[in-house]
């Protein structure tokens, strides 16, 4: 049992001191592995519109109307 625990606090120490590098290795990663199979500008594509779900998604999830987040992001008159 003690060999877990110390796997576990090994491991956590480590993603404390080196979170950045290994999130941007693997994000660098991603990124190449998906640039390969669809291209760059497909890449860039998905690239966007995973961004702009985060946003949307966070903004839901701090409770803002979703009705002003969508306001933010189409054009005027979208609506009626």
């Amino acid at each position: 049992m003690g060999g877990k625990q110390m796997d576990k606090g090994f491991w956590r120490e480590i993603w404390q001191d080196h979170c950045g590098k290994i999130t941007g290795a693997l994000a660098g990663f991603v990124a190449g592995v998906l640039i390969i199979i669809f291209g760059f500008f497909q890449t860039l594509f998905l690239i966007l519109c995973i961004a702009i779900g985060y946003t949307i998604g966070k903004r839901i999830d701090e409770k803002d109307d979703i009705m002003d987040v969508l306001d933010r992001f189409l054009p005027p008159g979208y609506h009626r």
